[in-house]
């Protein structure tokens, strides 16, 4: 791949079964080599407790980490008809960019977002997958059944989060409560297109992928899934709430003049 980008073959026995692969996992990871491993592995066990999500295969991008993160992912051993895909930035890009390298890489029917804490836990793939369709993104939340948080973030990253989505809803998306749940699940081939075309590299790229796919004519399900807070977040607060704010107006301009992108490969009217 290129951008910086570097890759590894998937491993064993899984590499001649990569194109049957039902689910794809992209997982962006900066500085995760400590809880990663045990990430993979309970990705591992959920998916090969039911034939439904095999095979299966983890495609783990390293947004260029300081730390040991690729070398730990690579030593995870995983059940069989599960494979590991590693990507790696030669250096630090941001989410939206990890997320975008790893969903260029997919291959699946469907494919999972997910974040390397598992702060939604993985078993909630099931309640998503519930709703998906072809024409479907799924979208984990936080915010429809509150109960449901067993660990609540701190109170000023909880308003920080309501007062973002609330401009987001003003602007953007009106009537999703949650977009920045790390936790979404949606078609390979809106997958594919999205990484084509979007741009955001921060963590605004939710909102990125919401916009785009409910614009090509994709239905936008939110689902309430169970969530905890994880401490050693990747997030400051003040640097990144400015980022986003400044990726917000830049996305409601696109949008005003008419410049966001159409889906790569449907024409007008199809």
């Amino acid at each position: 791949m290129n951008n910086g980008t570097t890759l590894s073959a998937p491993r064993g026995d899984e590499a001649i079964r990569a194109r049957k692969t039902v689910l794809d996992i992209v997982i962006p990871a900066f500085n995760e080599a400590g809880r990663l491993p045990a990430s993979l592995e309970r990705i591992g066990q959920h998916l090969s407790s039911s034939s439904r999500w095999l095979d299966a295969r983890l495609i783990v991008v390293d947004d260029g980490s300081s730390d040991d993160t690729a070398r730990a992912a690579g030593a995870v051993e995983l059940p069989s008809r599960v494979s590991l895909q590693l990507l790696s930035h030669e250096k630090n890009r941001g989410k939206g960019a990890a997320v975008r390298t790893g969903l260029a890489a997919t291959a699946a029917a469907l494919v999972l977002i997910t974040d390397a804490d598992l702060a939604a836990p993985i078993e909630e793939l099931d309640r998503l997958a519930a709703t998906a369709g072809e024409n479907v993104m799924v979208i984990g939340s936080r915010a429809l059944q509150r109960e449901l948080i067993f660990v609540r973030q701190p109170a000023y990253r909880d308003l920080m989060g309501r007062t973002f989505n609330l401009l987001v809803r003003a602007l953007l998306v009106p009537d999703i409560r949650d977009t920045q749940c790390g936790f979404k699940l949606l078609p390979g081939r809106l997958a594919r297109s999205l990484a084509t075309v979007q741009r955001l590299d921060g963590f605004a790229y939710d909102v990125e992928l919401l916009l785009l796919a409910r614009r090509w004519g994709y239905q936008l399900r939110e689902v309430p899934v169970r969530w905890h807070h994880v401490e050693a977040s990747r997030v400051a607060p003040l640097k990144h709430s400015l980022q986003m704010l400044r990726d917000i107006f830049r996305l409601a301009w696109r949008r005003a003049r008419g410049t966001l992108p159409g889906e790569p490969g449907r024409t007008a009217g199809s």
